[in-house]
């Protein structure tokens, strides 16, 4: 019996002998994050990334320090990154299980590359001024992008006014970007048919075009950088002449499409197209009629712009006794219509309307072609 009792004891101190199988041991990183003037920084993110294992740790600095515990020992690579953009970087830091301490003064790391570099103090300030810009810039784009995002989502919510007020602060906060002048115009040009005041809606006509208008001035500065500033301008001024037809201005509404078409004549057709839309809508057949050819001139294949030519032409015809006439080429116009797109929107009208002028459907759909002899 007092046997048994000491192998129990001796198992017992063995047992106490016996280090945890899981334990492991960590170490604890800290440091400070300055900017290029020494002033603490706050809400940077320190990153620690470990090549060999593939774990990253995410600190925050508060008050320009950092520090977390329960980081596994290993070799790493660490970044400074300010509103998702990388600052400063080191590779290779090892991480002890004791305390790791590891500093983000930009205005010391600077001042030591420009010395490896032989840099001159004006030289260094440059630097330093241009990183801290880039800083700025990307805050600056951080911001703008949530509230682009905030806009276009109201716009396709029908909350305009939300829109409206997203974009004003936007160009608030920088007003030499195009494409916050073009949705802000897009805010207040869906707006404007909300409207039950006469007097409100023109106002909105007015800023709408006056956001337009500032964002072609902006994008024609640009055109030797973009190579695609034209079209972009074009599409500016399409919305604009959208925007003033909606208010009943005619006239301007046709210049700014013509402006477009002139601005990108690759998409001529469907800016002509818009500009017989609306002179279709204000009973001005004959512009409607040139528009119209103009879109056709522009795009041969453009289905609709033959069918509106038609209506249009129909809107001249005259009685006979019983008998209705209309100008020559209609029923080439309805009959081209068909052709292109034989099964459209527009094809039973298409056909009615050739069948009160007694014409016949006449087109080359569906038609096999002889073989040209070679």
């Amino acid at each position: 019996m007092r046997k048994h009792y000491l192998l129990l004891a001796l198992i017992a101190v063995a047992a106490l002998c016996v280090p945890s199988a899981f334990a492991q041991a960590t170490g604890t990183v800290k440091g400070v994050c300055k900017d290029m003037q020494g002033k603490p920084i706050d809400g940077a993110i320190i990153e620690y990334y470990s090549p060999e294992t593939g774990h990253k740790y995410d600190l925050k600095c508060k008050n320009g320090q950092y520090f977390s515990l329960g980081i596994s020992p290993g070799k790493y690579n660490v970044k400074m990154l300010q509103n998702g953009q990388e600052v400063f970087h080191f590779n290779g830091f090892p991480v002890q299980v004791d305390e790791n301490v590891l500093d983000f003064d930009l205005q010391k790391e600077q001042a030591n590359a420009a010395k490896g570099q032989g840099m001159n103090p004006e030289e260094l300030k440059r630097r330093q001024e241009a990183q801290e810009k880039a800083v700025k810039e990307n805050a600056t784009i951080k911001v703008l992008n949530e509230k682009l995002a905030t806009s276009r989502a109201a716009i396709q919510a029908g909350n305009y006014d939300q829109a409206i007020a997203a974009m004003t602060e936007a160009t608030q906060t920088d007003p030499n970007r195009d494409l916050l002048w073009a949705t802000l115009g897009d805010a207040y040009r869906g707006s404007m048919p909300k409207q039950t005041d006469p007097a409100e809606k023109a106002k909105r006509a007015d800023l709408a075009a006056q956001a337009y208008q500032k964002a072609v001035q902006l994008k024609q500065a640009d055109t030797g950088k973009d190579p695609n500033a034209a079209k972009t301008i074009a599409s500016y001024y399409n919305n604009l002449g959208d925007a003033l037809a909606k208010a009943g201005k005619t006239d301007d509404a046709v210049k700014a499409y013509n402006q477009a078409a002139a601005s990108d004549p690759t998409g001529a057709a469907t800016y002509y197209f818009n500009e017989g839309a609306i002179m279709t809508n204000t009973g001005k057949i004959d512009d409607a009629l040139a528009a119209f050819d103009k879109a056709i001139a522009a795009d041969p294949t453009k289905a609709d712009a033959y069918y509106w030519k038609g209506v249009n032409l129909m809107g001249k015809a005259t009685l006979k006794g019983d008998k209705m006439v209309a100008p020559d080429g209609t029923a080439e116009a309805f009959n081209k219509y068909l052709e292109l797109q034989p099964t459209g929107q527009f094809a039973d009208p298409a056909k009615q309307m050739l069948a009160s002028i007694g014409a016949s459907v006449q087109t080359s759909f569906g038609k096999q072609k002889k073989a040209s002899k070679k």
